[in-house]
């Protein structure tokens, strides 16, 4: 597979990373109808002979303009790339959300930074986008500047699962939020996954039998606290099934920040350190403070077989 190219700017980019046909938007979680605008970018780079390039923003826009508001993301950098290079994406553009670019009109950002900048030959966006300072760009406006400044534009109309609905990343958090790994799969095309390095923690897990990694939450949306029956990709590419816990296990004393805790089945290797992905596969139920060790471990168990269950593992 062709490896994803990742640009980071807009200003004196040489020829070779100007020109493509691109795609706009947060594209925070990748979920399907953020791949249809990015399809719709790939019809036009095909049809140009230009290379597919996305346009996604660092910090992401809600951290830029509303910093106290919860964690939230559903994707980090390196997973969003991965993403992107198996949808096809040459280039990813990386713009860096500063007071000069957060304060441009909408007609300055077409201008400066799609044309002037990046050479836009096509640009996608969603039906619901907003560009520019205040939000005053849609998808109108961007059919305007793309007539006046040369470059093709096209729209991706709402894309959901009934009538009514459409896929959104908002769609996804509230699906985690509520317990629904599978929802959220539905909306995203894939599992919802959670990547990071595996933390020395207490390792009570293991004293107890069950060895654990653990994983922080930091900046991913929190899904409801609980047992889940999960899927693990190390950084060799095995896959391996599981059962973790997600949040502050309140049956052990002490405060610790939200982590992702995950038995990997039949494994017994040591990856701290090492960046791993969990996929949250099923709910099995929410997250309980219990009166011992002992009955903590026994339903442990109980879970593990239902998480094998699941799994076919």
């Amino acid at each position: 597979m062709k490896r994803i190219r990742v640009i980071r700017g807009w200003r004196d980019l040489p020829s070779g990373d100007r020109g493509a046909a691109l795609a706009m938007g947060s594209f925070d979680g990748l979920h399907l109808g953020h791949q249809r605008v990015i399809a719709l970018a790939a019809e036009a780079a095909a049809a140009l002979d230009a290379p597919l390039g996305v346009i996604t923003f660092d910090p992401h826009p809600r951290v830029y303009f509303r910093p106290g508001d919860p964690a939230f993301r559903l994707t980090l950098p390196d997973q969003q790339a991965r993403v992107l290079e198996g949808l096809g994406v040459d280039n990813l553009y990386v713009l860096p959300l500063e007071p000069e670019l957060a304060n441009m009109s909408d007609r300055a950002f077409a201008e400066r930074v799609l044309h002037a900048g990046l050479g836009a030959r096509h640009v996608a966006v969603g039906f619901d986008n907003s560009f520019g300072k205040g939000r005053t760009g849609d998808p109108d406006a961007m059919r305007r500047y793309g007539d006046e400044l040369g470059f093709g534009v096209s729209v991706a109309e709402p894309l959901g699962v009934g009538e009514g609905e459409k896929f959104s990343s908002t769609g996804v958090r509230e699906a985690l939020r509520q317990g629904r790994p599978d929802a959220a799969a539905d909306i995203l095309g894939r599992p919802f996954a959670i990547e990071g390095a595996v933390q020395r923690g207490r390792q009570l897990g293991r004293k107890l039998g069950y060895p654990t990694a653990n994983i922080r939450l930091d900046d991913y949306v929190a899904p409801k606290f609980g047992v889940y029956a999960t899927r693990t990709r190390l950084p060799d590419g095995r896959e391996l099934p599981g059962v973790a816990n997600i949040g502050v296990n309140p049956t052990v004393p002490g405060e610790t920040p939200p982590l992702l805790e995950v038995w990997l089945f039949d494994f017994d290797e040591d990856i701290y350190d090492k960046v791993i992905e969990t996929d949250l596969i099923a709910f099995l139920r929410p997250e309980a403070k219990f009166e011992s060790l002992e009955a903590m471990t026994a339903q442990v168990m109980k879970d593990a077989k239902a998480a094998r269950a699941i799994l076919g593992a």
